[in-house]
């Protein structure tokens, strides 16, 4: 284990996650424990910490990427074409280790000034024995080890679990803190109603502007798209919400640095904002409130 850190049950007031829960299989309840820092008290003040960052951040004019980690990051770093899961996220094993030194640089970027929040339970932390290979899961610590060996180490300063950043973005103090602010979203699919719905029903009305970015390879691609993407975005944001899978690292720091603003990958939240659920196959964990 990390020094510092220990697994915790990430509770949050307000959440309910048994309707997620009934529709995966028992031990996905195993998710509910995750990486805590011992100088954090609670998940609540893990949201809450979160949310003082990114205020912050907006306040100050600041550049803070918040960038999320699980199975196809995981795999995606480990050389390994099962990162192509919901969506295509690399050609080729040789073009993902031709891509390995931009995201290296992106994660110490991240680790230096913004917030990593990848998805580490006991479960995905098992050492796997050379004679019980088909045994236990240790993608999650697989990426530890990966980031340990490029210098990346989590801290206190620049981690949240991975399950605190949604938690926090479907949270209405978050949509209250985007009341009046310019907010780009920064996807493939984007419904404009919906997302000013999303939004308006917890009585935030920002301002939404939006710049598509392709639906695949943005992992492996980002430099080839950054130009046309940053075109599309005129007015300065205050905040940024991503979904780029993979891609979600290099797109993330550049934005936050170029328009010296949070620029978080929300992922999912992106998708349950434009009515689109199906796309991550359902609902996730700490998304539902009672």
């Amino acid at each position: 284990m990390l020094d510092g850190f220990s697994f915790q049950r990430l509770e949050i007031a307000g959440i309910d996650n048994e309707p997620v829960f009934a529709l995966n299989v028992p031990s996905a309840r195993e998710q509910e424990n995750c990486l805590f820092h011992n100088t954090v008290a609670s998940g609540d003040d893990y949201v809450r910490r979160l949310a003082e960052r990114i205020e912050a951040a907006m306040r100050a004019r600041t550049a803070l990427p918040v960038v999320r980690f699980a199975d196809g990051e995981y795999a995606f770093y480990s050389l390994s074409l099962l990162c192509n899961g919901l969506y295509q996220q690399a050609e080729s094993v040789q073009v993902i280790r031709a891509a390995l030194p931009g995201h290296i640089e992106a994660l110490r970027a991240v680790a230096s000034d913004g917030v990593l929040a990848p998805l580490v339970f006991p479960a995905n932390v098992r050492r796997r024995s050379w004679w019980r290979r088909k045994s236990g899961d240790d993608s999650a610590q697989r990426f530890l080890d990966f980031l340990a060996r490029n210098g990346v180490r989590l801290t206190a300063q620049n981690y949240v679990p991975f399950y605190a950043v949604y938690a926090c973005l479907s949270d209405v103090p978050f949509a209250a803190l985007l009341d009046g602010k310019t907010v780009c979203v920064v996807n493939s699919d984007y419904d404009a109603a919906a997302c000013a719905d999303w939004f308006a029903r917890a009585g935030s009305y920002p301002r939404l502007t939006h710049a598509r970015i392709p639906s695949s390879y943005v992992a492996t691609q980002w430099e080839t798209m950054r130009d046309a993407v940053l075109a599309q975005i005129s007015d300065p944001p205050d905040l940024l919400m991503v979904g780029a899978g993979v891609g979600a690292l290099p797109v993330c720091v550049d934005l936050a640095r170029q328009f010296s603003a949070p620029a978080i990958d929300a992922g999912h939240i992106l998708n349950m904002m434009n009515n689109l659920e199906r796309k991550s196959q359902g609902p996730r964990f700490y998304t539902h409130r009672r």
